[in-house]
């Protein structure tokens, strides 16, 4: 390949409207450009990326004995019908109607559709199996953002495990678990693995597979002590006990005019601190008013309300909801004595007592309340978000917080997917359910997460396995026929070796190529300039650390090949 024939269409300046620096450097070093909001092209350079990364994954895959197909993208809506999930997956679903009136969905994921044609297995002896695919999915995004990061239309690897019994499971997701973290490893991550709620796609058990980046949307909390990681949806911490004062024998009423936030009356009130206050928060959950108490200096997780509660459909209730339920505005609610409303506490309101809550009359406040003695809950549950320095629920060790990009997710989905007529007969002849597992890896995210973890001033940082070339020889005079000569020797030489190499036989200046090579990210650069042949020498140029040695012409291309291949040995153990 010579770059004077390739598409390489590289800036100098950063997109407008890009704010991680992997949509930065992807546009700017000519591998994706934006088709409209969420939807990317993926250019050539971009393709040979995303081709090694699945060829990456396809390797984990068929290590641990998967099976590829290939799905269709366009489904049938009475597949997501059997499923039920036609209704619970919401907005983010692209569905049309055809010429006939029939209902359809583009993708997202392909659970009823590998369910659907796992009924036709018939009997134990069939099991285990693992079946993937690696092809595009559509998500309708409503806010798209980050460049690869988050988009409405993408190519993941996903592949289900098919098993007789939950036995059978843990040792499929087991299998996936350690496939997962040589992949990543293979592609230059270090992936953290979380514990992470299942959302909408249900299930006993996950874990999302985690980049620390800031680019990232994923708040997650970690152990250096233990090891202990989880998502915030899913994160737990013990607190240090809080010692009440002497309750009151019944909750006293106090004007609290114009105080409408937890901060306003804690600077009104000495004896209010947030910690010492309750929050009062009302959900519509699954079309009934929930209040959800937490204390006053903690914040809300939703999707841990949601797993909690065992729903898919719930929001924030409007001011008119509000005003109907508890008879007051927000900033003077709470739960004392109220009834035919289902109250949720968070845990670490469990045994307090002298606490402040709203008195549901507009500006009016109760204190004295004794919790679990005041307020009829119906449930208590882990609602809160944790906090950087709080104690591990494993070990006791401070817990770090660090904002983190998704690049993968493994799901135990149990047998939720019988209805799709995926079950077989087992050793007694007895029909028993499949017990499925379901496991993602989005392919262009990877890209963008190894650009987020290795990059520098001057652009791209590529892994030596992921790279969309291992080396570029550049000729520094393309008028001058001895350079030519040398560096088409040094090109021939190395694809003769295995090597793949591209050649910068363009007529530029040498620091516009060297700008071109440092931003695309190719690990290792050959100058061939006809300073150093009258010497007969080459310079060899490592891209991580810009380092560089200099070596004689006629051994340049083995000793470039040897470091190449010594590289990828060393990335192929990984």
């Amino acid at each position: 390949m010579k770059w004077s024939h390739a598409f390489i269409p590289t800036l100098r300046d950063d997109p407008a409207d890009a704010e991680a620096v992997s949509h930065k450097l992807l546009v700017r070093a000519g591998f994706i450009r934006q088709v409209t909001a969420g939807v990317y092209a993926i250019l050539p350079l971009g393709r040979r990326v995303c081709h090694k990364i699945e060829s990456i994954v396809r390797r984990g895959m068929n290590e641990i004995g998967g099976q590829e197909f290939s799905l269709p993208s366009l489904h049938p809506a009475e597949l997501w019908k059997r499923s039920g999930r036609w209704e619970t997956m919401g907005d983010e679903m692209f569905r049309l109607v055809d010429r006939k009136g029939a209902d359809a969905a583009l993708g997202m994921t392909h659970e009823e559709v590998f369910a659907s044609i796992a009924a036709e297995l018939r009997s134990y002896r069939q099991l285990p199996q693992i079946w993937y695919q690696v092809d595009t999915k559509f998500r309708d995004e409503p806010r798209p953002k980050s460049g690869l990061l988050r988009t409405r239309e993408f190519t993941m690897k996903d592949s289900y495990s098919l098993d007789l019994d939950e036995a059978g499971l843990d040792l499929s997701f087991r299998k996936h678990f350690e496939a997962y973290r040589k992949v990543f490893g293979s592609c230059g991550l270090d992936a953290l693995a979380v514990e992470a709620s299942s959302g909408a796609m249900g299930g006993s058990e996950s874990i999302e597979f985690m980049v620390p980046s800031d680019a990232g949307e994923d708040w997650v909390a970690s152990c250096a002590a233990c090891g202990y990681a989880a998502n915030f949806e899913k994160a737990t911490s013990s607190l240090e006990r809080v010692e009440d004062a002497a309750g009151l024998a019944a909750p006293e009423k106090f004007a609290t005019p114009g105080q409408r936030t937890i901060d306003d009356l804690a600077r009104f009130d000495a004896g209010a601190p947030p910690e010492r206050q309750i929050k009062t928060l009302v959900y519509t959950v699954d079309a009934q008013p929930t209040l959800v108490l937490l204390r006053g200096d903690h914040s809300l997780v939703e999707q841990k309300l949601s797993d909690g509660l065992g729903s898919v459909d719930w929001c924030a209730a409007s001011d008119e909801e509000i005003l109907s339920a508890l008879g007051a505005a927000a900033g003077s609610l709470g739960a004392v004595g109220v009834s035919g409303v289902r109250i949720v506490a968070d845990e670490a309101l469990r045994g307090r007592c002298g606490m402040v809550t709203g008195a549901n009359e507009d500006g009016f406040h109760l204190r004295g309340v004794d919790v679990e003695h005041d307020i009829a809950v119906d449930a208590w549950l882990d609602l809160r978000e944790v906090n950087e320095g709080e104690s591990c629920p494993a070990c006791d060790g401070p817990l770090a917080v660090q904002k983190t990009i998704e690049i993968g997710h493994i799901f135990k989905l149990g047998t939720r997917y019988e209805v799709m007529g995926a079950a077989v007969l087992d050793e007694q002849g007895k029909t028993r359910p499949i017990v499925m597992g379901s496991y993602g890896i989005g392919i262009q995210r990877t890209m963008a997460a190894v650009v987020e973890r290795h990059h520098d001033e001057s652009g791209i940082v590529w892994p030596l396995s992921v790279a969309p070339f291992e080396v570029v020889v550049t000729q520094l005079n393309a008028k001058d026929a001895a350079t030519r000569d040398a560096a088409g020797a040094l090109y021939d030489a190395l694809v003769t070796a295995g090597i793949e190499v591209i050649l910068d036989d363009r007529d530029e200046r040498p620091g516009v190529k060297f700008k071109d090579a440092d931003l695309v990210g190719v690990p290792y650069r050959l100058v061939v300039g006809p300073r150093g042949l009258a010497e007969g020498k080459v310079e060899l140029v490592r891209r991580r650390g810009k380092t560089s040695r200099t070596m004689d012409l006629q051994k340049a291309a083995e000793a470039t090949a040897e470091a190449v291949l010594e590289e990828r040995g060393l990335s192929s153990q990984i």
